[in-house]
């Protein structure tokens, strides 16, 4: 697995992060999930809240590309990652528990992110290489 560094976990944290799934048939999906956060340092999260395509396209074997750009320092990074679907335990209660906190419904699972690959957003020569 890859590891975080602290300005990728800034980076999460502080920026939109989108995930880019793909459905059985091959059709893309891209989507913005608000409630992305660290977990560790090889691994992501986010509360599925409505359990649309991304979900669906999870449970159907998809990998995930999650990807977040902050524009202001023109720097950002992609994370090659497959998905474990968590819908009961402490970690789900306590996902549940931050999004009912924040006005939001009770997720329909916790996606946990477990990074294979990181590779470069920043514009130039490294464009889309593999640095992690």
């Amino acid at each position: 697995m890859s590891q975080l560094t602290p300005e990728m976990k800034e980076m999460v944290m502080s920026q939109q992060c989108f995930h880019a799934t793909v459905s059985k048939d091959g059709i893309p999906n891209n989507a913005p999930k608000r409630s992305t956060r660290v977990f560790n340092d090889e691994t992501l999260i986010f509360n599925e809240g409505v359990g649309g395509i991304t979900y669906q396209n999870i449970l159907d074997g998809s990998k995930v590309a999650t990807s977040v750009v902050n524009r202001d320092v023109m720097e950002g990074f992609r994370f090659i990652s497959t998905p474990e679907v968590v819908t009961e335990g402490e970690l789900y209660e306590k996902s549940a528990e931050m999004s009912q906190k924040a006005g939001m419904p009770k997720p329909k699972a916790v996606i946990l992110l477990h990074i294979e690959e990181i590779h470069s957003l920043k514009p130039g020569p490294m464009a889309g290489k593999k640095i992690g």
